[in-house]
């Protein structure tokens, strides 16, 4: 199809790829966020200020944008090519800091809406002194014809960032760009920079030589010629204003501006040829528009994939805090120690472990004579291992925390994260009283398991005598000492603690009842843990959530180019 025709069609098409780009995100601090950012932003202010207004008015004025350097007298041919002073000129710069737009008077509508650069305030009226940054001046001027607008944007290299962020907006917006330089300055870097990107859109373009001296002509446009052609411009046509003197109004001579006018006002009159600029210039950038969004495209992956690196951090800086309390549980490690000492004032002497260890017929005759006694206090020896548990908790919270931040600081994006949530960098002020209730319910749990358990046995006087307290003891200790809940003599903890402490619970429960309490002890202790330590890591889910973009923005973007491409062919 045509640019022209099916313009419905591709006015959707266009609109949908501004609603995926408008709605895109870039929140991580990755290598490829600023310039994709830089890029969204310019493409966003191209498909407003000019793809589709122009889709949507494709009868409007042509409109010239007259861009350049500083000091290339921009200014100064646009008063000139009026035959009035529209704009502002002088030797102070920068002299153009807003735009100023001259249309012919019949034109005024299509211009003093919100139609092309909405996000610019009209003035009109007033000294042209009186410049406002965020507007744009409209000026009627007879002089030019119906048809063309000329618009003297502020330089493209100025000392002020602002101006020159409204220059390169400005020429996103024209129809024909009339590039304006001067023989000393042609070959700068800035300028052709912008001239590629006009050649890689396809943006129709004229160059003005500036100010050039009659003897270097012959020398400097040939080369200027040349330099288009490698550029991707070969059909720019160039205009040549000689260096000369201004008049009386600081404008250039009738002869200097003659050959530049009699183009534009024909270009003006010839409604063929203003289509023909208009349908390169928009069909250019039309096409460019599936490349651009192709960077935020690659931009939105590379977001997800760093999201899910720092999400992966995390989880496995927590799964391993908990494989640690679970090895922590298993190894021994909390039968040694303070909870040891407390153990072996539970139980008595180093004689009576030997006693126990004798014979089983012995340890029925020692727990005989223990059910008719007074069971020993158990209180110390529940705090030692409520303390124990609790450490062992917190401890490994702590390392996960730390890892978490130690990874975020070196994958991308998560530095600044943490520079916006310092809260991250420890455990959460409740990890302490969370843990200590965690503990309590935990031991509460085991508790209840050996009263579920006694229920009904015969053993409910043996349970009774020692209390529950310390039966429930007994199997806190077991559940510490082996994933497999036996206890061998070749691995017993402590001189053999923790074998007493089984052989307690085989004579009460049975051997193989013990064992599934002891898992059950264990795999409920492991469960609040990861209760807990899920808390833990969602405040890194969180923290990282606000800054994830969408996970179908890819997906999104990619799908919208590809329609536009679709609808352009």
């Amino acid at each position: 199809m045509t640019v022209v025709g099916e313009v419905e069609g591709l006015v959707s098409a266009v609109e949908t790829l501004r609603e995926a780009v408008d709605r895109a995100s870039l929140p991580l601090d990755v290598p490829t966020r600023a310039r994709a950012e830089a890029s969204r932003r310019a493409l966003l202010q191209q498909l407003d200020d000019y793809v589709v207004p122009r889709l949507r008015s494709l009868d409007a004025p042509l409109l010239a944008v007259v861009g350049g350097s500083t000091g290339a007298g921009k200014s100064t041919l646009v008063n000139s090519v009026i035959g009035a002073t529209v704009s502002r000129s002088g030797v102070l710069r920068p002299t153009t800091t807003s735009p100023v737009l001259v249309h012919h008077p019949e034109d005024r509508h299509w211009f003093e809406d919100a139609r092309i650069l909405p996000d610019l305030a009209r003035v009109t009226g007033g000294s042209l002194d009186d410049e406002q940054h965020g507007t744009v001046r409209l000026v009627e001027s007879r002089a030019l014809p119906a048809g063309m607008a000329l618009l003297d944007a502020p330089d493209i290299d100025s000392v002020v960032s602002a101006n020159r962020a409204i220059a390169t907006q400005l020429l996103s917006a024209a129809d024909l760009w009339l590039f304006v330089t001067t023989a000393a300055r042609y070959a700068d870097a800035v300028p052709w920079d912008l001239l590629r990107t006009a050649a890689d859109r396809g943006t129709a373009v004229a160059i003005v030589l500036d100010r050039i001296p009659a003897e270097a002509v012959e020398e400097i446009r040939p080369h200027l010629a040349a330099m288009l052609r490698e550029q991707g411009l070969p059909t720019a046509p160039i205009f040549t204003v000689p260096e000369t003197t201004l008049d009386a109004d600081g404008r250039l001579p009738e002869d200097a501006v003659a050959r530049l006018r009699a183009w534009l006002q024909a270009l003006a009159g010839d409604a063929r040829a203003r289509s023909i600029v208009v349908g390169q210039t928009l069909r250019g950038a039309i096409e460019s528009l599936s490349g651009r969004t192709a960077e935020l495209v690659v931009a939105s992956r590379d977001q997800q994939d760093a999201a899910a690196a720092l999400r992966k951090a995390a989880d496995d800086a927590f799964a391993e805090a908990r494989r640690r309390v679970g090895d922590g549980m298993t190894d021994g490690t909390l039968l040694r120690g303070e909870v040891l000492a407390r153990w072996q004032e539970f139980v008595g002497t180093g004689e009576f472990f030997r006693q126990v260890e004798t014979t089983i017929a012995k340890w029925r005759d020692r727990l005989t004579a223990a059910v008719k006694g007074t069971p020993p206090p158990s209180g110390s020896l529940g705090e030692a291992l409520h303390t124990g548990v609790a450490a062992l908790v917190v401890s490994n919270a702590e390392a996960a925390t730390s890892e978490t931040v130690r990874s975020w600081r070196r994958l991308a994006g998560g530095a600044a994260i943490l520079r916006d949530h310092p809260d991250l960098t420890k455990p959460s002020a409740n990890l302490g009283p969370d843990v200590e209730r965690l503990v309590r319910e935990w031991q509460g749990d085991v508790l209840e398991l050996v009263r579920s358990e006694g229920a009904g046995r015969r053993t409910s006087a043996r349970i009774a005598a020692y209390g529950v307290n310390a039966i429930g003891l007994f199997l806190m200790l077991v559940a510490f000492s082996s994933t497999g809940g036996l206890i061998g003599a070749e691995i017993g903890i402590a001189g053999g603690t923790a074998i007493l402490a089984q052989r307690v619970l085989e004579a009460i429960f049975g051997d193989q009842a013990v064992r599934d309490m002891a898992a059950k002890a264990r795999a409920r202790l492991l469960e609040m843990t990861d209760e807990l330590y899920d808390a833990e890591r969602r405040r890194f889910d969180d923290a990282l959530g606000g800054s994830v973009a969408p996970s179908d923005q890819a997906v999104r973007l990619s799908s919208a180019a590809a329609r536009v491409r679709a609808v352009v062919r």
